[in-house]
């Protein structure tokens, strides 16, 4: 047993060496020097229009998939909860496609395409603020649900990267990270979030 054992430990493939994890780490912090020179602005901009909508009563709304989708889970839970300010109110704020039955039923009867725009169009209100998550820029479901808070007046982010693609166009501001790789480009989703949410913690301390 213990040579089999031994054997299928040679078939695995080798560890990464220090030379890979080093390189992984510099790539990310060059993502994110790339951010803070290309894409302050539309960060700044992002985070303005979702204190201005919870500012007019409104809410944050949040949706993506797989990566993306723990992320708007994430922005939520900083809103709703805490971020840095343990004395402040919760905001209003939930990812979409995290209740499980409306997500499996609107997928099985409407498609998955329709499982975010379903729920824009339910709760959504012109005075509320929809954020796309996508590293690809182009998710179908996420496109739909952009373009259902546009009918409703809703203000619209995007959190993507330089793959061209339709939310982009769609969102009010799109923050485009320079970068094609998904793990780089989702490192820095979630800095764009926790500096959402800082802003949003700085300016509605009052509340």
């Amino acid at each position: 047993i213990l040579m089999e054992a031994n054997a299928g430990a040679a078939n695995l493939p080798s560890p990464m060496d220090e030379a890979a994890f080093r390189a992984a780490i510099e790539e990310s912090i060059a993502t994110k020097q790339g951010l803070l020179v290309e894409c302050l602005p539309q960060i700044q901009e992002l985070s303005r229009l979702a204190v201005g909508a919870l500012s007019r009563g409104g809410k944050l709304m949040f949706c993506g998939n797989g990566g993306s989708a723990c992320d708007a889970a994430h922005a939520a839970g900083e809103l709703v909860g805490w971020f840095e300010n343990k004395n402040r109110v919760g905001y209003a704020a939930l990812a979409l496609g995290h209740d499980v039955p409306t997500l499996t039923a609107v997928a099985n009867d409407a498609g998955f395409d329709a499982v975010f725009a379903r729920q824009v169009v339910a709760l959504g209100r012109a005075e509320d603020m929809l954020i796309g998550i996508s590293t690809s820029g182009a998710s179908p479901n996420v496109v739909s649900a952009m373009q259902a808070a546009r009918e409703i007046g809703m203000a619209v982010g995007a959190l993507v990267s330089t793959r061209a693609g339709p939310m982009s166009d769609l969102a009010d501001v799109a923050v485009r990270v320079p970068s094609a790789n998904t793990a780089r480009i989702q490192e820095s989703h979630l800095l764009c979030v926790h500096l959402l949410c800082a802003e949003v913690e700085s300016q509605l301390k009052a509340n």
